[in-house]
């Protein structure tokens, strides 16, 4: 079903993704970008997904329509690739819950961290 109204809110660093029959859903950037469906993230194949880590703070630089059937989220960490089509946005909001918590384990059995500032080291 293609979405009815998208709307970017850049300060909050969320999409607002509505559909035709009420369904609504606010992603947060982070959300969007660890879940990309790019080849990047998702590997080359069942078992060669790459945790994405330090993705607290990235944003959405800008979104554009591909046809009639995905969203291009540019991110402001660079990363452009993957096309998010209207089925897998709708997978995303209604499967959040699920899905962070998912992400946040493996996560944690990484021994990985969202924050990407957490160096003993800090260069002032």
């Amino acid at each position: 079903m293609t979405p009815s109204a998208i709307k970017l809110h850049r300060k909050s660093k969320t999409l607002e993704i509505h559909f035709g029959d009420g369904a609504q859903f606010t992603l947060a950037a982070e959300y969007l970008r660890v879940y990309s469906p790019s080849a990047e993230v998702r590997g080359h194949g069942v078992g060669n997904e790459v945790l994405q880590v330090g993705k607290i703070n990235v944003g959405i630089e800008s979104i554009e329509t591909a046809g009639n059937y995905a969203l291009k989220i540019v991110f402001d960490d660079g990363h452009d690739t993957g096309l998010y089509g209207w089925g897998y946005l709708r997978e995303l909001g209604e499967n959040y819950s699920t899905m962070w918590q998912d992400y946040l384990d493996r996560m944690n059995a990484a021994g990985e961290n969202r924050d990407p500032d957490v160096s003993v080291v800090k260069l002032i």
